[in-house]
């Protein structure tokens, strides 16, 4: 069953006598559960299909349906309930609030919902302890790693349950051996029934995923299987990256 269907998407950006078509009657579906990567060089319009599909902006034309609901029949509050009931959020950034632990920053979409004091606390932690950082609650992203920073980051975007999660570029600023930790992760969290949707530059990664769509100049080029760590040439081999076979 589907939980996302785009449907001849267009996007375009007018800036005096300008006209960007960012997007370009763009189609595809993807299947609950699945992992998929979103690849393509700068420019192609692979972030502008995030965030559309993040509800954090809207298409020109064409049709969205998340999880069953047509994204264009909503309006403002509602798109920011869709952002934060159905969708969990990683970026290459982390994006943390610096003054505040880890648990209070996991915290934060159950606080935007109006979860009581205990059950966020308690749900944070739980959220925490699954990505590994059960001796970590109380420390400040300051006094975290990279790393450890990221997985606050996905511990936030799953700690409301969401059934998918948008992750741009999440291991753009790690080492070889955390971004492999932190693949795992979204591994894990795959296996758990969760979609992963994943922007990413390097192949490598995309080994990790089930299917890559590639974009082009605002176009979807190619909907295909992810490819396998052998079919990648010898330098991308050599960086350790890929999922193991």
């Amino acid at each position: 069953m589907s939980i996302i269907t785009v449907k001849d998407l267009t996007k375009i950006y007018v800036t005096g006598d300008i006209e960007l078509r960012a997007l370009d009657g763009v189609s595809f579906e993807i299947e609950r559960g699945e992992f998929v990567c979103v690849m393509g060089p700068s420019g192609s319009g692979k972030s502008t299909m995030m965030n559309i599909l993040g509800c954090l902006d809207v298409p020109t034309s064409g049709h969205y349906e998340l999880d069953g609901l047509d994204v264009k029949d909503q309006d403002k509050a509602e798109l920011a309930d869709i952002r934060n009931q159905k969708l969990g959020f990683v970026f290459q950034g982390f994006n943390l609030l610096p003054k505040v632990d880890a648990v209070e920053n996991v915290e934060l979409p159950l606080l935007y919902r109006g979860v009581p004091s205990s059950a966020r606390r308690k749900a944070a932690v739980k959220a925490l302890e699954k990505v590994g950082l059960g001796q970590r609650l109380h420390h400040r992203p300051a006094q975290m790693s990279g790393g450890q920073q990221q997985r606050v980051a996905i511990a936030r975007a799953i700690v409301g349950e969401a059934p998918i999660i948008l992750a741009d570029e999440p291991t753009g600023n790690l080492d070889t051996k955390t971004t492999v930790e932190i693949m795992n992760i979204f591994t894990d969290l795959h296996k758990q029934g969760i979609t992963v949707i994943l922007v990413t530059h390097e192949p490598e990664i995309a080994t990790w995923s089930e299917r890559v769509l590639r974009f082009r100049d605002g176009r979807l080029i190619a909907d295909e299987a992810a490819p396998k760590l052998e079919e990648l040439d010898s330098e991308a081999k050599t960086q350790g990256l890929g999922a193991s076979v």
